[in-house]
């Protein structure tokens, strides 16, 4: 309800600080070169404009000061001012212009006043802050102006000549179509900008409704997922434990009935565990880790699976490679790894387990087995939960592996997969050499 209500809202009413700040040092500067500009140009042509009074240059001189001060505030004043303060700012600016061009022109005293174009300022404010009726009103106070001191001049100095009041006309047209030209120009972007917001926020709403409607599905896929898995092994359970009670069976098949019943109670038991860990993966813990160790420890307690099928274990690691990570998850991601890479390597194949630092201050581990390349249809959901070849397989082993890996601001994927050489690529970041490396750069 509060997001479609500031939907609402019309574009000119919005306060962005950061916008205005931009805006404001613009006329600021704007303000004080042509300050500058105009002493500069009654020196040059003071034969025609007259020597600038002492009065004439102290008022240059306080608004140039004050323009000044305004400048040094914007640039390191207040960074979040309301947006009452912001008008206030703007309305300060446009009067202080506009006293300061009647003042001037009061004390040049001469028909023909160089000081009027510095009504241009307020128009140009009024068009880039206010809303319509307003930067009208501030238009017809400029031309007004104008025509006033044509009538002020000719009553109380030399008879009024109509090329005056034209070209007094000429300016004030002019004030009016830079105003009314401006105001539609920001109008128009603001109206863009609206729009474009609006359509950023359906977008985002329509991206919220999407994650929660694939987190759903996902839970949906899972629970789907988990039932399946779990009945299977519940169902043996209570058919072995149900044959067992039978009395015309023996001791010996009894204990068979029993041992099937412990065998799928442990098969369940695992099942829930990596569910658990899949669901619930912990933060980790990192700790500076000795690399070449780990990969020693996991390759050692996976050996003997690896001796019964004849396949060789081969650890690659720099010495006394260290990294800041969680050791623990580490190896359990790698032993997931390197037990898949057994079950597809040959008899008398060779599992590869390598591990560096990268070009990008990440650790770097590959397990590669000398197996046969992964199927196209396997290898797009490799990594979905619950999707497993195996016939005893949970499915779960490198979707835990793959969150492990994305915990510590990593990822997992298949590097190579060609026959003879399939490799997957466990990357995880090294906060000890991230921190260093930024530090570097700073």
């Amino acid at each position: 309800m509060h997001t479609e209500q500031s939907l609402r809202i019309p574009a000119l009413v919005r306060f962005d600080f950061e916008s205005f700040r931009q805006q404001a040092i613009v006329f600021a500067t704007l303000n004080l070169f042509l300050l500058a500009a105009l002493l500069l140009l009654h020196s040059l042509f003071s034969s025609l404009l007259g020597t600038p009074s002492p009065a004439l240059l102290i008022t240059l001189g306080t608004a140039f000061l004050l323009k000044m001060m305004e400048l040094l505030w914007l640039w390191a004043g207040v960074r979040t001012p309301s947006t009452t303060l912001a008008d206030v700012i703007v309305w300060a600016s446009i009067v202080l212009n506009i006293v300061l061009a009647l003042l001037l022109t009061l004390l040049t005293n001469r028909g023909e006043s160089p000081y009027f174009v510095l009504l241009a300022l307020p128009v140009l404010q009024a068009a880039y802050r206010f809303r319509l009726p307003t930067c009208i009103a501030v238009i017809l106070v400029a031309d007004s102006m104008t025509f006033f001191w044509v009538w002020y001049f000719g009553e109380f100095h030399t008879p009024i000549k109509a090329i005056e009041y034209l070209e007094s006309g000429v300016l004030s047209v002019v004030f009016a179509l830079m105003g009314s030209l401006v105001w539609l120009l920001v109008n128009q972007l603001r109206s863009d900008q609206s729009r474009l917001s609006h359509s950023l926020q359906e977008l985002e709403r329509t991206r919220e409704k999407l994650v929660v409607e694939e987190k759903l599905a996902m839970a949906g896929r899972l629970s789907s997922a988990v039932a399946h898995e779990i009945r299977n092994p519940v169902a043996i359970i209570a058919s072995s434990l149900v044959t067992a009670e039978r009395p015309e069976l023996g001791n010996e098949e009894r204990r068979e009935m029993y041992g099937i019943a412990r065998s799928e109670a442990a098969r369940l038991e695992k099942l829930t565990g990596d569910f658990l860990s899949y669901a619930r993966p912990r933060e980790p813990k990192r700790t500076a880790v000795c690399v070449e160790e780990a990969l020693g420890y996991v390759a050692e307690i996976s050996r003997v699976q690896a001796d019964k099928r004849n396949i060789s274990i081969e650890v690659e690691s720099e010495n006394g490679l260290r990294a800041h990570i969680d050791g623990e998850q580490l190896q359990r991601a790698l032993v997931n790894l390197l037990l898949n890479a057994i079950d597809a390597t040959p008899s008398g194949g060779r599992v590869v387990l390598r591990a560096r630092h990268n070009s990008s201050n990440a650790l770097e581990l590959q397990v590669e087995n000398s197996g046969a390349p992964i199927a196209e249809e396997v290898l797009s959901r490799i990594f979905e939960p619950f999707y497993t070849t195996k016939p005893n397989g949970t499915g779960l082993g490198l979707a835990i592996s793959k969150n492990i890996a994305r915990a510590q601001d990593g990822d997992l994927v298949v590097s190579r997969n060609e026959p003879g050489h399939v490799c997957f690529t466990l990357t995880i970041v090294d906060q000890a050499l991230a921190a260093t490396g930024a530090n570097n750069h700073g």
